[in-house]
């Protein structure tokens, strides 16, 4: 223990606490991109394909945010039953792509949704230099925050849509609800539309 240890400096400090009031804050409808998501949403999704930039092998701010105010949903059991897979991007190859996707699993597992990932069936997976993991589709943007998919990431991507499909029991339903949420300041360089 820290106080049985003379030799040590104790300091304790502790992280300041997120504010709901706020001076600033982001339009109610974004300017360009995709709309923002709502608990509506979350409620409303037959499925759930959940994405967001590293952060030091971790969802970004704004999606846990977004996230931590599920409990309500938690305890209705809204989402309990449904399909989920999730999706990142990172500067580097080894930039924490595996632990930011099970970091977005967790809270999804707690709501009982059925997470879905990319089968070792997948050419792409064994074949890929850039990203691309069983845990779900990657990319790797550089540097340069290049926005460009290669045809592994995009292969990948369509394989973790067909395995929620598929284990979603009304498929033709979930393709017209599955909801893709990240964070409105992040992931600009994904097209959705290429996810999916």
């Amino acid at each position: 223990m820290v106080s049985k240890a003379p030799a040590w400096r104790r300091d304790c400090a502790r992280y300041p606490q997120l504010s709901l009031n706020s001076e600033a804050s982001e339009p109610a409808v974004p300017e360009q991109g995709a709309p923002y998501a709502s608990l509506d949403d979350l409620a409303g999704c037959s499925g759930l394909a959940l994405g967001s930039p590293t952060r030091f092998g971790n969802m970004a701010a704004p999606l846990k945010y977004f996230v931590d105010q599920t409990s309500d949903l938690w305890m209705k059991g809204t989402l309990i039953g449904k399909p989920a897979g999730v999706f990142s991007s990172t500067s580097s190859l080894h930039g924490g792509q595996e632990s930011t996707l099970l970091s977005m699993m967790t809270p999804l597992l707690h709501h009982g949704m059925v997470i879905t990932g990319v089968p070792y069936s997948e050419q792409a997976l064994l074949d890929t230099r850039s990203g691309g993991t069983p845990y779900g589709p990657t990319h790797v943007a550089g540097i340069d925050a290049d926005p460009s998919l290669t045809d592994h990431e995009i292969s990948l991507a369509r394989a973790l849509h067909s395995c929620c499909l598929w284990a979603s029991p009304g498929c033709s339903a979930w393709r017209r609800r599955m909801s893709i949420l990240f964070p409105a300041s992040s992931l600009r360089r994904f097209s959705t539309r290429r996810w999916c």
